[in-house]
């Protein structure tokens, strides 16, 4: 049985906590993790530094598209992403803007609402979930798919699929997730990159936990 404890275990102890997502609010998480979509958080970040006087929900839903656009434009597709941040305010405005309220939901029920939100892709929706509105679950993004597979590990293909056999195996713990995304990210960063660094990688031992 694949550990996923254990990779956890180790990716904590060589990085420690990264108190992850990198954002003030809740609202600018989210903001934050559209404009991150097909770019790098660097450009999203320079994207975010632009609309700081508007990361408010109930200012931004008023800011006219057009500017809202060109506000954002270092994320690159900017137009796009302007559509898609119009897209889901519409749908937090139902709820008042109130992610407290958004809390209080379902976690399928409120995953599936934020899924119907045109441009919310499976990782963007679980990122939502996971760092705004406190639901544990798996981000199944492509630095975590690289480093699974890398380690021999027979994932399944689909996006849920693998998310799902994740989860099974983990203690339901809402910071363990959290933690879990942001260290796969940084290790990714760090050393197992395209070209990886396997001869300083720390989970070199995870082999002895029957990794393959």
């Amino acid at each position: 049985m694949h550990n996923y404890n254990f990779i956890y275990k180790k990716l904590y102890e060589h990085y420690g906590p990264q108190g992850w997502w990198p954002a003030d609010t809740a609202f600018e998480m989210m903001i934050g993790s559209i404009l991150v979509q097909n770019t790098n958080w660097r450009n999203a970040e320079k994207a975010v530094s632009r609309v700081k006087d508007y990361l408010k929900p109930e200012i931004m839903d008023y800011l006219p598209e057009n500017e809202l656009a060109e506000r954002i434009r270092p994320s690159g597709f900017f137009n796009i992403k302007a559509q898609r941040v119009k897209s889901f305010l519409e749908w937090f405005r139902r709820y008042d803007y109130d992610v407290r309220q958004v809390m209080q939901m379902d976690s399928n029920y409120l995953r599936q609402e934020l899924l119907n939100i045109k441009g919310i892709g499976s990782e963007t929706a679980d990122v939502m979930l996971l760092y705004a509105f406190d639901k544990p679950i798996f981000v199944t993004d492509a630095y975590a798919r690289r480093i699974f597979y890398r380690f021999g590990y027979d994932m399944p293909e689909t996006y849920d699929g693998f998310r799902s056999e994740v989860e099974k195996h983990m203690s339901n713990e809402l910071n363990v997730f959290q933690e879990y995304h942001a260290l796969l990210v940084e290790h990714a960063k760090q050393i197992c990159k395209k070209r990886p660094l396997c001869e300083v990688c720390p989970l070199n031992t995870v082999g002895e936990q029957r990794l393959n």
